[in-house]
């Protein structure tokens, strides 16, 4: 008896109240759309480069723990292992998780720029002091 009239007032609707709640709608969509691109998107990308780093270290190859330690990799037991040497004769095993940077080889240390020794020159003897 009392859902007779609510019907009869729900077709009775205009078709602006759809587009009015698509329009309340619309700012939501934009922000997610937004957060979407400016933050969860290069988030994904710096996890996954993240993961084929830590996948790819290799035997030789120079790590930085999530700890701070740095160490030379001398053994991969598995896939989800490692065994760094982070002294002379001091060997740890490590999941691969706790790697947070792998350094190559060759690769300096960005802080502390390298000295070329061709390019430095012994001082000259002065022929007055000698």
């Amino acid at each position: 008896m009392f859902i007779t009239p609510a019907f009869a007032q729900a077709s009775g609707a205009s078709p602006l109240g759809s587009t009015d709640m698509l329009i309340q709608f619309a700012p939501f969509v934009v922000i997610f759309g937004i957060m979407y691109f400016l933050i969860l998107r290069p988030q994904q990308k710096r996890a996954k480069e993240q993961r084929e780093l830590v996948q790819g270290a290799r035997r030789g190859d120079i790590v930085v723990t999530t700890g701070g330690l740095i160490g030379r990799v001398t053994k991969s037991t598995d896939e989800n292992e490692v065994e760094l040497e982070i002294a002379p004769n001091v060997r740890v095993r490590l999941a691969r998780s706790g790697i947070a940077d792998v350094r190559s080889k060759g690769e300096p240390v960005k802080d502390a720029p390298a000295k070329d020794a061709s390019k430095t020159q012994p001082p000259k003897k002065d022929a007055s002091n000698s």
